[in-house]
C-alpha cells in the first residue's frame, strides 16, 4: 500500500472528512472516467480536440479538476472518442 492510500485511510477516519471525500467522490469518479475513456481510445488531449472542437486547454482544465462540463460537453467528448455517454443513478447503500 503506498503513503498516499495509508494517509488516505487514516484521514478517511475523520467523520468531516469522509464527508466532504464522499461529497466529492462523483466529480473524481467523473473526471478518472474522462481520462479513461480519451486513454482507451488512444487519443491525446491535443487529437480529441481536434475531434470534438473543444479547446485542448478546457480539456486539460476538465481532466485536473479545474472546470465543471456541461452534459452537453460531456456527449462531444465521448462522441469524439466513438463512445455512447451513460449517465446513471444508483441507489445509496444503507448505513
Amino acid at each position: 500500500m503506498s503513503d498516499f492510500h495509508k494517509y488516505l485511510d487514516k484521514q478517511l477516519q475523520n467523520p468531516d472528512f469522509k464527508k466532504e471525500w464522499d461529497n466529492l467522490e462523483p466529480e473524481y469518479n467523473m473526471i478518472q472516467a474522462i481520462i479513461d475513456a480519451r486513454k482507451k481510445s488512444n487519443l491525446t488531449q491535443k487529437e480529441l480536440a481536434e475531434r470534438t472542437g473543444i479547446n485542448q486547454a478546457d480539456i486539460s482544465k476538465l481532466e485536473n479538476g479545474n472546470a465543471n462540463p456541461t452534459l452537453a460537453v460531456l456527449k462531444r467528448l465521448a462522441d469524439g472518442m466513438g463512445m455512447v455517454l451513460k449517465l446513471e443513478f444508483i441507489p445509496k447503500a444503507k448505513s
